[in-house]
């Protein structure tokens, strides 16, 4: 009867919510202007620059980048991504007010960059990290029954180091309310204990802080089930200086975690006038007049890392898998599309990942929820720079100012999202080697311990030695390194946290579809002017790609087996985020000198979304609830007839045998040998690490690999074995014929369809060299929206409806107009086809 109670009560407070709280995304009736003279309309999120083109004078630097070690300046063509980006933007729209509301707040979860806010023509507000979330007071402005909102933003050279995007790219939102109404952002749940051996009895805090709060005013919270089901309800809760607060005993608990990503919701509810019933009572008989109400997603999970167990979430320890991406959605820029967040995160999931890293920058409210929805923990970056600048205009200018208004507002904005497991300071400070470096990361670790005291702290060093020296490194909760691993054993033993974290690991390259003969280590230092191995005339020559035989990395980086020896075989080494899940827009390293190379090599998918080998090599060793099974390279090489061309297999299983034409290639078994000693507290690091000249036999403890096997076309055949040596598995790559058919594969996302275009033979084997220009057409309930093939060399434009194929492949974009089937027809000189979506 009491829960019966209760739901009654709750509806009555929900019924009130319409009548006071009112939320509107501003998204559509937005106009758009560089100029002011000119006017075009606008959907919010927008990025004025991904439509192009692409020209090396965009952002053209002529830099050193002290990061990867050079000391002398040279041109730097894609480095920002070779996009329109720069320059000034205006954006205007109108929204009529509703009557009744005292209070309206304008919350931009994003804009690039220093916006400048205006309403009814007076200056509103201006923040100015283009990252960020801010909120805009307009209550001033109600009086006229309607809000005039201008943005203006500015972008000026050299102030990124990656493609940052441009415009509103963003959600904004307008909020109204009472004069009296909850603080959206101080509200504060914490799991503060979860007692396992009690029925899996979670404690949950709650604070609810009240704006412009009055003596007789009251709070009710309630804590609801996935299914909006009330479970208990605190009415009123017990409240001191305008805040409420309260802690709630859930037992049974279901705890959020990757695995099983279970959100609770509170909804926070203000009466005018306290409840004449007591807390928990059975009857309300007098809620009082609603004022305000508020819902939000909670996750019921514990962390905590330290030297005796690792990282653990809810009391258990687990290695992070974690991948580091930049906020771009490849063809669709930084606009952020839930379609998109949810399909990377999905991918990243089936590969076996559980976190993720957004580096360097806050996380939009989007992408939050939707990895706290799928569940992916996330280290929540701040900064790529304090005072020094890595770039001449970079966030090195407003970072005295404003460093501790944005970590205010990152923590503020996102501390209620279970995803989020840790934050980060700061990326690669160039002052980690000062007493002053120092004592900054004490200061804004400080300030997220008080903001929230729930999450460790964090940040990527890449100069151990300094930031070891100085006491930079030891000051971290949780101190992370970049790359190096070579230099782990040495940094465990002076650190006193006992512990560390691979924060940006691998920044192994390659490219989709490629691979280079012969197969041997390349760490690209001819094209680095800062090695002894420099070859001015290498650029010349170079094609721009790289081997998808994953065994090119760049001078100051490694391959993903050698993180992995840390991460299986020291329990010190607490996970990794590996550079990075998906290539993003702009460093295009090892190629930064080279156009027309624009996005990266780094990612295990390319930008188009599509895996990369490398993907499946993850997959093989993260993936621990399906099989993996993949042959590389493809079979289908006219003109190495007769050559050696080696072949690998990425599986999670010890062995397997390979089969040419049914001709046996040898059975082979993964040279699985621990090279450091487990649960030894001064481990000793395997060598030699990042050589060149060490040869590929490291390689055999994550890969199967046949190195000599003699091209012939036909058929190539791996049989997979388990631990006791049956058969387990198997798969085929055979030589494809002519081009005669395009192939769609097709998967939807939120509003978002995503079609994988591959061209094929008659026998459905891909073609793995075709290039051939395709046009696309889409009728129905959906439009084309963009087009991407993975190739970082390509200067197509993403907005147009037509693409050459990139080896064999490319993705169209298409965004839902309505509910109606859409029919997407593509089209190339050899194939067309059409399918119904």
């Amino acid at each position: 009867m009491k829960l019966k109670l209760l739901a009654l009560a709750l509806m009555a407070s929900l019924a009130g919510m319409a009548q006071v709280r009112k939320e509107i995304t501003l998204s559509d009736n937005w106009q758009f202007s560089r100029d002011r003279q000119s006017w075009q309309q606008v959907t919010v999120p927008h990025d004025w620059a991904i439509s192009g083109p692409f020209d090396k004078k965009w952002d053209l630097q002529t830099v050193a980048i002290e990061q990867n070690g050079e000391t002398e300046a040279t041109e730097k063509s894609g480095r920002s991504g070779a996009l329109p980006w720069i320059g000034e933007g205006w954006y205007r729209t109108t929204v009529a007010v509703p009557q009744g509301y005292e209070s309206a707040e304008l919350v931009f979860d994003g804009a690039m960059a220093e916006p400048r806010v205006t309403i009814n023509g007076h200056e509103a507000g201006y923040w100015a990290y283009g990252y960020n979330a801010f909120r805009i007071d307009a209550t001033p402005y109600l009086q006229t029954g309607k809000l005039d909102i201008g943005v203006h933003l500015q972008n000026v050279e050299e102030s990124s180091r990656w493609y940052p995007g441009a415009g509103i790219y963003r959600p904004v939102k307008l909020i109204l309310t009472g004069k009296a109404h909850i603080d959206d952002w101080g509200i504060y749940t914490q799991t503060t204990k979860i007692h396992q051996y009690k029925n899996d009895v979670a404690e949950l805090k709650v604070e609810v802080p009240v704006t412009n709060w009055q003596p007789g005013m009251a709070v009710g919270i309630a804590l609801m089930g996935a299914d909006g089901k009330v479970l208990t309800q605190i009415a009123p809760a017990p409240m001191r200086d305008g805040k409420a607060a309260t802690r709630i005993m859930i037992p049974h608990a279901k705890l959020w975690s990757p695995e099983s990503p279970y959100l609770y919701k509170i909804c926070a509810t203000l009466y005018a006038k306290e409840s004449k019933a007591k807390a928990n009572s059975d009857i309300y008989d007098d809620l009082g007049e609603i004022i305000d109400e508020k819902t939000i997603n909670v996750g019921l999970r514990t962390i905590s890392v330290s030297k005796e167990h690792g990282f653990q979430l809810n009391g258990v320890t687990r290695k992070i898998k974690g991948v580091c991406l930049h906020h771009d959605l490849g063809p669709l820029g930084a606009a952020v599309n839930k379609g998109a967040i949810i399909r990377q995160a999905e991918i990243m999931k089936r590969m076996g990942a559980d976190a993720i890293r957004t580096s360097h920058n806050m996380p939009s409210q989007m992408q939050m929820e939707v990895y706290d929805s799928l569940g992916m923990m996330v280290m929540a970056e701040s900064f790529d720079m304090w005072l020094y600048p890595k770039c001449k205009n970079g966030y090195a200018r407003f970072f005295k100012e404003w460093s501790d208004r944005d970590i205010t507002n990152l923590v503020l904005a996102n501390r209620n999202h279970p995803s989020i497991v840790m934050w980060s300071i700061g990326n690669e400070i160039p002052e980690q080697w000062s007493e002053e470096g120092r004592e900054i990361a004490r200061h804004l670790q400080d300030l997220c311990h008080e903001l929230d005291p729930s999450r460790p702290v964090t940040q990527g060093m890449d100069r151990a030695e300094d930031a070891l020296k100085s006491g930079f490194a030891q000051v971290m909760d949780v101190p992370g390194f970049n790359y190096r691993v070579h230099k782990y054993a040495d940094n465990l033993r002076q650190l006193p946290q006992g512990f560390l974290l691979g924060s940006e690991t691998a920044s192994t390259v390659s490219s989709r579809g490629v691979y280079k003969f012969p197969v041997k280590p390349d760490d690209n230092s001819r094209f680095a002017s800062y090695s002894p191995n420099y070859d001015p005339k290498a650029i010349l020559s170079a094609d721009g790609q790289c081997s998808s035989y994953d065994v090119e990395y760049c001078p100051w980086s490694n391959l993903p087996d050698d993180d992995w020896q840390w991460q299986d075989d020291c329990p010190q080494v607490i996970g990794e985020f590996v550079w990075t899940g998906f290539d993003y827009l702009g460093e295009p390293s090892p190629y930064d000198e080279y156009w027309p190379a624009r996005s990266s090599y780094f990612g295990i998918c390319d930008l188009a979304g599509l895996p990369k080998d490398r993907y499946f090599l993850y997959r093989s060793h993260w993936n621990k609830s399906e099989h993996t099974i993949h042959l590389l390279p493809h079979w289908t090489w006219p003109d190495r007839l007769g050559k050696v061309t080696p072949v690998y297999c990425y599986t999670d299983y010890p062995e397997a045998e390979l089969f040419l034409n049914g001709k046996s290639q040898g059975r082979i078994r993964k040279q699985n040998t621990q090279h450091l000693t487990p649960n030894t507290q001064h481990p000793t690091p395997p060598l030699p690490f990042g050589e060149v000249g060490r040869g590929l036999g490291f390689l055999d403890r994550y890969r199967l690999r046949w190195n000599d096997v003699k091209y012939e076309p036909g058929e190539l055949r791996v049989v997979v074995y388990d631990e006791q040596g049956r058969e387990a598995g198997s798969q085929t790559v055979r030589t494809a014929g002519p081009p005669s058919q395009l192939k769609f594969e097709a998967e939807t996302f939120d509003n978002m369809v995503f079609v994988t275009v591959s061209m094929t033979d008659r026998d459905g084997n891909l073609c793995p060299d075709a290039d051939d220009p395709v046009e696309f057409t889409v009728t129905g309930a959906g439009r084309f929206k963009a087009v991407c093939n993975g190739d970082a060399t390509s200067l197509e434009s993403f907005v147009e409806p037509h693409m050459r194929l990139f080896h064999g492949q490319l993705v169209v974009y298409i965004e839902k107009t309505g509910t109606g089937p859409i029919q997407l027809t593509a089209k190339s000189s050899k194939a067309t086809n059409t399918v119904s979506l």
